[in-house]
């Protein structure tokens, strides 16, 4: 072992690795000296001499032999051989010591000490690290840095680094039995008890306890042979792995899961999952064991028992988590390195883990047959990817989303092959093509294989899996496995591969996915057929079009079924309003299908011919009106980019999808409607004047009336759009001729809504006008409200139609009726408003509307407002031409003010008994100043006085019982 020290040596010093405590039987050789070849086997010289035979042995026994093998296989071995078995014992590969570390990294100045550099706040820091090591790997790590962690920490990593780097800096220790061995007695008897001197508290007892032992001759420690050397290397019974803190591991998992599934935590058990497949890519034995040790944490997790006594499933990260679970645990058990014991034991336990009850299903519910764990006992690797030929659709849920991802990993052995840089590059990878051994004439290579092998894949026809997680899987594992084709470099040769493929998979039949006949379930290929189109376009335009036309179809979707679903259980299924319950993934689907479209759309842009078909399969296959609209949307900003003209064939294309999506959900609820109207408009005037024209003109189909006027028609006629189209006289007549022809339609079948919209656009128009306000009065008396009808009425003021505006405000008062309470009613400033138009235009009018009034408003304050206005000023300030006015106040003894007077009156009286029934103490001061309010009102009558006086009589008689209201009443009007 390598003792770390405070003090720094001139040369660091390196002990033989330790192991288990073996008894060391042989005498050892003496002398120091270095052994041949003592140069390095690690330099990093550009100029090196051959290493020697020797070198060449001790590195192949270093890495093989545990040094017991070595002791008993020899009877005495020179010590240079010795040195330089230990010197090559150690670890060479870098990779394989930053592998182990999760820090970064300090300095080493010496085997044994690691010194941190001083900051501005810390001063320098040196640490005493031990590393022991066994053929070439790290077996156990200490530092005084105390930091604990799964990996080493940056002291460990440092010093391994240094020892790498520079071996020729470390001096070679032999183990510490052959430096007994050169020590006479009184030596021997000095350092002993020195060694007890330097550390008496904790070597007393044990050397005591020894020493006992020794000098009773039937003590067990005499019945063996020799004494153990912890630095006299590893005995053969010792694994031989790299040193890895098990209990560290099982905390940190353990915290993590606790965590639930934040960020965080999700993030750091995705870290150690990378580990692990890390750890297996290099064959490392602590690959497994780091993932058994995951895995029992996982299975110990309290929420899986919550779960399933709920019934519920577990959340999308921990299926996640689980799934990465799985995929790690597929690659122990099919590792053809690993021995038959190592793999019997695997199984063994992952069928113990399986049966236990709260081992979550491979779904990720606690529902369908089959746990995650056991799954992977089930699944053998698909036989058929082995042969070369047409895919078949033997196993319903194809390849392509499997638990064991057999396209996904043929795909990247194959690939690996080809690699011509580092797998550590975090740039994307640069292949070559490397022949296939054996083939006949050297024309494939692994990198076509590797093409051909994701291709058959990937255009599979294949049913679409139960539940949601397992379709979640087939999507994210399309993705998969299209991002890793996207990193190809397509040459002539991939190119004719990916013809030769895309042609078999549209004549393939039933088998292929592009096949002309596909089941209403089988799984889409918008995604694949997206990369098909974007990687054959450049080479073959024709071929990329056939494949993503092919692609288009979603038959789940369809109306109904074909001759192919006979006798499937959902064969019978129709489009309704809750879509198709079991594909849980259709949202996406759909996307990735409008994805593949607007590809499409984008690539044609100028080709007129193939644009047109591009859009019949859009128009025939997609049923979503938010994505055609997304398409539209789409194709408008490719159709007119800011730099240069339009695109007239792809603004047409654009229009025509739009004019789909308002026939689509022109008769359903649909919370973007108005934008998706706007968005027409603004399309069709980029077109031109003949589309904004046909829309007006076939608006019925396409918009509702109150659309059509408030939005469609006044953004046509706005003053914007006339500038954008540069239109002349004739031109504007057309437009707007159109657009009054649309208001009357509206208004005649909608008047509530659209009346006034109509009354706007035909403004400059007498005869349209006209008929516009004759279907007003038409429809007020049947279907408007009075907020409409006083609307109106206010427009045609504005407008200068006071008399108008007058008859329409007495339409709407028939309409309206205020309770005696609703003093804070809305409609109120609109009564007041056409009171005071009533007024103006003088006694008569006044007259009309005050009966209407009387029967409509039963609120005693509002009454009173009206009666007060209609005494401030004289009748007739309209000055309505062909009129006198008078000039004189109206009188409240005489009509039309009498009966106002009267009604108001009463009303005050009802209202103070309503308001009476259910007064409370604190509501007795509000009170008291209504009734001073209604005193107002009756004295503007001739005997007001005295009505008012019987009226507060009445009150102290009827109300007796409320005294302390009463005592008020009498303290304020007697």
């Amino acid at each position: 072992m390598a003792e770390g020290r405070r003090e720094q040596p001139p040369h660091p010093l390196l002990s033989l690795p330790p192991a288990s405590k073996r008894p060391c039987l042989r005498p050892a050789p003496r002398g120091p000296g270095p052994g041949p070849g003592h140069g390095s086997g690690f330099s990093s010289s550009r100029y090196r001499s051959p290493e020697s035979l020797l070198d060449c042995a001790a590195k192949a026994v270093a890495e093989k032999w545990a040094f017991e093998r070595v002791e008993e296989r020899f009877e005495r071995i020179p010590e240079p051989v010795q040195r330089r078995i230990v010197y090559w014992s150690f670890p060479r590969n870098e990779k394989e010591i930053c592998m182990y570390s999760s820090f970064q990294l300090g300095t080493g100045d010496g085997f044994g000490t690691v010194t941190e550099p001083a900051t501005s706040s810390e001063p320098e820091v040196t640490h005493k690290v031990a590393i022991s090591f066994d053929r070439c790997k790290i077996t156990s790590v200490t530092c005084g840095c105390g930091n604990r962690d799964i990996f080493y920490c940056a002291h460990v990593v440092a010093l391994s680094l240094y020892r790498i780097r520079k071996p020729e800096q470390v001096k070679l220790r032999l183990p510490i039995s052959e430096t007994l061995f050169q020590m006479n007695r009184d030596q021997l008897q000095k350092l002993v008890q020195y060694l007890i001197t330097a550390h008496h508290t904790e070597v007393l007892p044990t050397a005591q306890k020894l020493a006992d032992e020794i000098l009773s001759s039937n003590s067990e420690i005499n019945q063996v042979h020799g004494a153990p050397d912890p630095t006299a290397g590893a005995s053969i019974d010792d694994d031989n792995c790299w040193h890895l803190d098990e209990d560290q591991v099982r905390e940190q998992v353990k915290q993590f899961l606790s965590q639930g599934g934040y960020y965080g935590s999700g993030k750091q058990l995705n870290s150690m999952f990378a580990k692990v497949r890390e750890m297996l890519r290099m064959r490392d034995s602590n690959g497994a064991r780091m993932l058994t040790l995951i895995t029992e944490q996982f299975m110990a997790d309290p929420r899986l028992s919550l779960w399933r006594q709920q019934g519920t499933g577990m959340t999308d990260k921990c299926r996640q988590l689980w799934d990465e679970l799985g995929a790690l645990w597929v690659c122990v058990v099919l590792n053809p390195h690993c021995k038959s014991e190592e793999k019997s034991g695997w199984l063994k336990q992952l069928k113990k883990w399986g049966d236990m009850d709260v081992c979550p299903l491979e779904d990720g519910n606690y529902g369908s047959d089959g746990n995650e764990l056991t799954f992977i006992l089930l699944c053998p690797l698909p036989p058929e990817l082995l042969q070369r030929g047409v895919t078949s659709t033997t196993n319903l849920e194809g390849w392509v989303g499997h638990p064991l991802d057999p396209i996904g990993c043929l795909f990247t052995t194959l690939t690996e092959t080809c690699r011509m840089d580092d797998d550590s590059d975090p740039r994307p990878p640069v292949y070559h093509h490397v022949p296939v051994w054996g083939s006949g004439d050297g024309g494939e290579s692994y990198l076509a294989l590797a093409l051909e092998v994701a291709l058959m894949g990937m255009g599979q026809q294949r049913m679409m899996p139960e539940g949601l997680y397992a379709q979640d899987k087939v999507c994210r594992n399309e993705e998969q496995i299209v991002a890793k084709l996207q990193e190809l470099e397509l040459d002539d040769l991939l190119v004719q591969t990916l013809r030769k493929q895309a042609i078999q998979l549209l004549e393939a039949g039933p088998f292929s996915g592009l096949g002309e006949v596909i089941h209403r379930e089988s799984v889409p290929m918008h995604t694949f057929a997206k990369y098909l189109f974007s990687a054959l376009l450049p080479h073959d335009a024709d071929l990329a079009y056939k494949v993503a036309l092919r692609a288009m179809r979603l038959p789940v979707l369809e109306s109904s079924a074909g001759s192919g679903d006979v006798g499937h259980p959902h064969h019978g299924i129709s489009i309704v309003p809750s879509r198709y319950p079991r594909w849980f993934t259709l949202g996406h689907l759909e996307s990735q299908q409008c994805e593949l479209a607007s590809t499409m759309l984008t690539a044609a842009k100028g080709d007129m011919l193939r644009l047109r078909t591009v859009l019949e399969a859009i128009q025939k296959n997609i049923h979503s009106s938010s994505l055609i609209f997304k398409l539209a949307q789409d194709a408008f900003k490719i159709a007119t980019p800011a730099d240069s003209p339009p695109d007239i064939t792809l603004l047409n294309v654009a229009l025509e999808l739009g004019l789909q999506v308002m026939r689509m959900t022109l008769s359903t609820l649909n919370w973007r409607r108005r934008e998706m109207v706007r968005w027409l408009v603004t399309c069709a005037t980029e077109v031109g004047l003949r589309a904004l024209v046909s829309i007006l003109q076939s608006w019925y189909t396409l918009f509702t009336p109150t659309e059509a006027t408030s939005i469609v028609a006044a953004t046509v006629m706005s003053h914007n759009t006339i500038l954008r189209l540069s239109l002349d006289y004739p031109q504007r007549e057309e437009l707007a001729s159109c657009a009054r022809t649309l208001a009357l339609q509206c208004a005649m079948k909608d008047p509530q809504n659209c009346a006034l919209s109509a009354l706007t656009l035909c403004e400059k128009d007498h005869i349209a006008f006209e008929t516009a306000y004759q279907i007003v009065i038409d429809a007020a008396s049947t279907g408007m409200t009075y907020s409409q009808l006083f609307t109106i009425a206010r427009y045609m003021e504005h407008r200068g139609y006071p008399l108008r505006s007058f008859k329409l405000a007495s339409l709407a008062m028939t309409h309206l009726n205020l309770a005696y309470n609703q003093d804070t009613h809305p409609a109120i400033n609109d009564v007041l408003w056409a009171c005071a138009l009533s007024h103006s235009l003088g006694k008569n009018e006044l007259a009309a509307i005050i009966p209407l009034v009387v029967k409509s408003v039963h609120c005693a304050t509002v009454l009173s407002d009206i009666l007060r206005r209609c005494t401030m000023t004289a009748p007739g300030l309209a000055g309505i031409p062909g009129r006198r006015n008078s000039g004189k106040l109206m009188s409240t003894d005489k009509a039309p003010l009498r009966q106002l007077l009267d009604a108001t009156i009463s009303a005050y009286i009802n209202t103070t008994h309503s308001r009476l029934t259910h007064i409370s103490p604190r509501h007795y001061g509000e009170f008291i100043e209504f009734l001073s309010k209604a005193r107002e009102t009756f004295l503007l009558a001739q005997d007001g006085h005295i009505q008012f006086a019987q009226f507060i009589d009445n009150l102290k008689q009827i109300y007796k019982g409320k005294k302390k209201l009463m005592m008020l009443v009498r303290e304020r009007f007697g």
